[in-house]
């Protein structure tokens, strides 16, 4: 087997010497922590294939390490061992992110054959999941979900831009779908059959940010025991795209820079550059004008950047477009749990119009997941939707700094929350509500029946 940069995190300083004896001498590269927040420092600093981390520690347990490890690099491969081993706890280590768990006492034999069947996945993936399966999924522009006006210009912006060569910013609010867009750019244009590669930027520390995107040679840093090709050299001939690009620090933006302007990288520890052909897709959530005037991007990386700027608009404001999200993510739900969803009441679907929607698509597919999952029969009702949702409707709708609203929807939602107070300061009884204010009996019963509160409070 080739050799692996493993972390091992225990408090049982035995067992750490046990286990890093037995992977030395298989000519590992051996890291070892103490506890969870050492390991974050270790992987922080270092190059890290696989951490092997016990369960039950003081302070961070294995299963808070792992998720930490997915934020910082998501494809370190995470194995957890426990002594108190049970099925719930190795169900939340698994739905977690974890590759596998091993009880302990660790079976050495079992150990290894983990260890190869991680660096036979990894390798894998390097040959195929960047263009054997994104060819077959034939990306189309078809598959983005939408019939609002907003969007329609979006997707003719990128129709006439995507076989040229210009370097794309898209810009939108997290959850908007900024990838989608990237990938119809790609497969819409003469680099389709080559590599398609993504890198978010956020997701790394600043440590590994730079050999993720530009590769590294052995010995370079510690930690660096073979030689690294970079997000670049992969995308080779193909199309590079960087997830919120203005995380990127000042340090690693001239390296960027370079890399846009001339088409040439340089792997850290090597003198020498490579040439390369690549067309850069960056997005951002982030402001980038005002991160230039505050000192912490570089004008002249926007400018290379801003060739063409694709701006997606957030869910609120393509609204025509929730029905047919809906629709979409109750048959992908419905097929993934095996569930016969099929539709959703009026009631619950105008709860989701009128929601605000801060974590957009995004939100809106976790919603209808959790609704589907949730569901009794057929049809998601207003009560399947979490329950937190009315109140923050009710908080969007009545906030007067929130412009997404109309104003009459924003009255309506005003004059609904004042007869409702009314009402229930006077447990509802409409004559005493309408005394309370000030108008009529029978203008207040005109009022609940055009709001629709009328089955809300009979008299």
């Amino acid at each position: 087997m080739d050799n692996l940069s493993i972390l091992l995190v225990d408090d049982e300083i035995s067992q750490l010497a046990s286990l890093k004896s037995f992977l030395s001498r298989r000519n590992h590269a051996i890291y070892t922590a103490e506890n969870g927040s050492n390991a974050l420092d270790v992987i922080n600093k270092n190059v890290i294939d696989i951490t092997l981390t016990d369960f039950r520690m003081p302070g961070m347990n294995g299963l808070e390490l792992l998720k930490e490890i997915k934020k910082i690099n998501p494809e370190i491969e995470v194995v957890v061992t426990t002594a108190y081993g049970n099925i719930d706890q190795a169900v939340d280590i698994m739905k977690s992110g974890a590759y596998d768990y091993l009880t302990k006492p660790i079976d050495l034999d079992e150990l290894e054959n983990l260890l190869f069947r991680i660096k036979e996945k990894k390798t894998l993936l390097k040959e195929n999941k960047y263009l054997k399966e994104q060819l077959k999924e034939k990306f189309k522009f078809d598959s983005i979900i939408s019939q609002s006006s907003k969007m329609e210009d979006v997707l003719n912006l990128v129709g006439r831009i995507a076989n040229s060569k210009a370097t794309v910013l898209i810009k939108g609010e997290s959850g908007t779908g900024k990838e989608l867009i990237a990938k119809a750019l790609h497969f819409a244009s003469s680099r389709k059959d080559n590599p398609f590669i993504t890198v978010n930027v956020a997701a790394l520390s600043e440590n590994l940010m730079e050999s993720e995107l530009f590769g590294h040679e052995k010995g370079s840093f510690t930690g660096a025991i073979a030689r690294r090709i970079g997000r670049f050299e992969e995308a080779n001939k193909g199309t590079l795209f960087i997830d919120e690009i203005g995380d990127i620090p000042l340090n690693i933006q001239v390296k960027l820079l370079r890399a846009i302007q001339f088409g040439e990288i340089q792997r850290i520890g090597n003198n020498n550059t490579e040439k390369i052909d690549v067309r850069i897709i960056g997005a951002t959530n982030r402001n980038l004008e005002e991160m230039i005037e505050r000192g912490e991007f570089r004008e002249d990386l926007y400018y290379r950047l801003n060739v063409v700027s694709v701006d997606i608009p957030p869910l609120r404001e393509r609204k025509e477009d929730i029905p047919l999200l809906i629709e979409h993510f109750i048959k992908k739900y419905s097929q993934i749990n095996s569930k016969d969803v099929s539709k959703i009441s009026h009631f619950a679907l105008d709860k989701l119009l009128k929601y605000h929607y801060p974590g957009n698509i995004r939100e809106l597919e976790n919603i209808i997941e959790r609704s589907v999952i949730l569901v009794r029969n057929d049809m998601i009702e207003e009560n399947d939707l979490p329950l937190q949702l009315e109140a923050q409707v009710s908080k969007s709708l009545l906030n007067p700094h929130v412009i997404n609203k109309d104003y009459d929807e924003k009255i309506r939602a005003f004059e609904s929350e004042i007869i409702k107070t009314a009402l229930e300061d006077n447990n509802g009884n409409q004559s005493a509500a309408a005394r309370y204010l000030g108008i009529t009996e029978r203008h207040l019963r005109s009022r609940l029946e055009r709001l629709g509160l009328k089955n809300n409070f009979k008299s």
